[in-house]
């Protein structure tokens, strides 16, 4: 999910606290979230209930016991980029920088979750950038990646692909991830804009995983809680 830095459709109300009970709610083994404040300090000094904590672990608090970020942005009065919240442990995690020259700074957030009676699970949080040169790019560092998996290894990669001209499937074609939505219904899900969603920006794969069930989160409070609506989907590993 692209949590928009906490804020509301055009940064007029900072939701975090709404958007944390609306993420309980689902109570998602694991959830990957894209654009998310590590620090602020402007807006904790000006911005009504800004949380102590960073939003990542704000938004873990007791549910999620493990969570990762990955700084991708920087700027003089803080940083945000893309982060995971885990059910299970984390065993290891990097955050590898996938930018192209320019001024957009984008990650690729690799987790390795412990899963019981499974071993390990590779979930890969994604925000690849707005130009289609640059995410083209950024593919084939995401393949890159996927050919250095064990192949036998269950994989989930999700996040905001940015991805409107429907052109990712192709540039992974060779790396056995297959996209839920796609799967299912034989198009990646509508996601942005959040009130009348029309793009499809954004993508759930998985490699030697079972999918039911894949669901496009829009009804309320989910359209109200961002530009993107999110997406769920149950996985059997």
């Amino acid at each position: 999910m692209n949590m928009h830095m906490g804020f509301g459709l055009f940064n007029r109300r900072f939701i975090l606290p709404e958007l944390r009970d609306a993420v309980r709610q689902v109570s998602a083994d694991v959830v990957f979230l894209q654009e998310v404040n590590g620090e602020q300090q402007n807006h904790a000094q000006k911005v009504k209930d800004w949380p102590t904590r960073s939003q990542y672990e704000f938004l873990a608090d007791s549910m999620w016991t493990d969570f990762a970020y990955g700084r991708n942005a920087v700027y003089p009065h803080g940083h945000h980029g893309n982060a995971l919240l885990s059910k299970y442990p984390i065993i290891r995690y990097e955050n590898l920088d996938i930018s192209i020259l320019g001024t957009e700074q984008r990650g690729l957030l690799h987790c390795v979750l412990d899963v019981p009676n499974v071993g390990e699970v590779h979930a890969i949080c994604v925000h690849l950038g707005l130009k289609e040169t640059h995410r083209q790019q950024q593919l084939k560092l995401l393949a890159d990646l996927l050919g250095r998996l064990p192949l036998d290894a269950p994989v989930i990669v999700a996040g905001d692909f940015n991805d409107w001209r429907q052109r990712a499937d192709a540039a992974l074609v060779g790396t056995g991830l297959k996209e839920v939505f796609v799967n299912a219904f034989g198009a990646p899900a509508k996601s942005f804009p959040a009130r009348f969603p029309l793009l499809r920006l954004d993508r759930i794969y998985v490699r030697n995983a079972r999918v039911r069930a894949p669901r496009v989160l829009s009804n309320r409070p989910w359209s109200h809680l961002s530009d993107h609506v999110p997406l769920a989907v149950e996985i059997t590993l």
